[in-house]
């Protein structure tokens, strides 16, 4: 068993612990008119130039703790101040000590469109994410099987929410392709052994129909970088290590999303 494999097993459990704890009817309560309050994800990822999607996370498998300590709220906060067209909010527990009041304290502070990032493998985390204040999801082509894809992708569209369908391979994008995915991430890490190379991220752009946002995902810290990514026609990327790892969290955000340098700010470094 691979480490995806592991991690989405251990999700399922976890999923099926909180339906115990907290049944789909409360959690349909706890939604109810949400999508009235819904951000515009896909529409915060198409303003010009390549968007940033900054990523709150604490912890990964592949890198063991990153940043921890620091309230989410000032990280938030500095990366809606340092240009961030949308944010990303780990909620997993186990693999990257993320939880779901994250996305409700990240709510709390920003006006910034909220992705929940998590292993997505039941609907019951749609209606979980939508009631904790997430405004789009994650679906991981290689977590899923085409049934599960495919239902998953249709209830968070039926509810309001953006969905970014992150594929790793040409068989993966094809999948997202087949279930009309609108917003396509392509993730430069192989889940199964976690290594990465962005080089993929170029190697299956020009596989992505016309029309739909592609977001590079994973390896990229520099704005060099970022502007090849733009100049092959990439609409965003989500960086969350090389931020969340910066002394000053805002002007490294301010960096990558090519804003302005603020001259004698005497905000926290955060």
């Amino acid at each position: 068993m691979n480490a995806l494999q592991r991690i989405v097993a251990m999700t399922r459990e976890e999923v099926e612990r909180r339906r115990r704890e907290v049944p789909l009817s409360e959690l349909e309560r706890r939604a109810a008119g949400r999508s009235r309050e819904l951000r515009p994800f896909a529409a915060a990822l198409a303003r010009p130039g390549l968007s940033v999607i900054a990523e709150h996370k604490r912890h990964s498998p592949s890198a063991g703790a990153i940043r921890e300590g620091i309230p989410i709220e000032l990280v938030v906060e500095a990366y809606e101040r340092g240009g961030a067209a949308a944010l990303s909010i780990l909620t997993e527990g186990p693999h990257f000590r993320g939880s779901l009041s994250d996305l409700q304290s990240a709510r709390d502070v920003t006006s910034l469109p909220l992705l929940r990032k998590d292993f997505i493998v039941d609907p019951y985390q749609v209606t979980e994410a939508l009631a904790a204040g997430a405004d789009a999801i994650l679906l991981i082509v290689a977590a899923l099987t085409a049934a599960e894809l495919s239902t998953l992708h249709k209830s968070a569209r039926v509810s309001g929410l953006g969905v970014l369908v992150e594929v790793h391979d040409a068989r993966e994008l094809d999948a997202a392709i087949a279930i009309g995915a609108e917003i396509v991430g392509i993730n430069n890490r192989d889940l199964a052994t976690l290594a990465v190379d962005t080089a993929r991220t170029f190697e299956l752009l020009p596989r992505v129909p016309a029309g739909a946002t592609v977001v590079a995902e994973s390896g990229f810290s520099t704005r060099a970088e970022l502007d090849e990514l733009e100049r092959a026609g990439v609409q965003a990327v989500l960086v969350g290590e090389a931020l969340m790892r910066a002394p000053e969290i805002e002007s490294a955000c301010r960096m990558l999303a090519g804003g302005p340098e603020l001259a004698g700010d005497s905000r926290p470094p955060f």
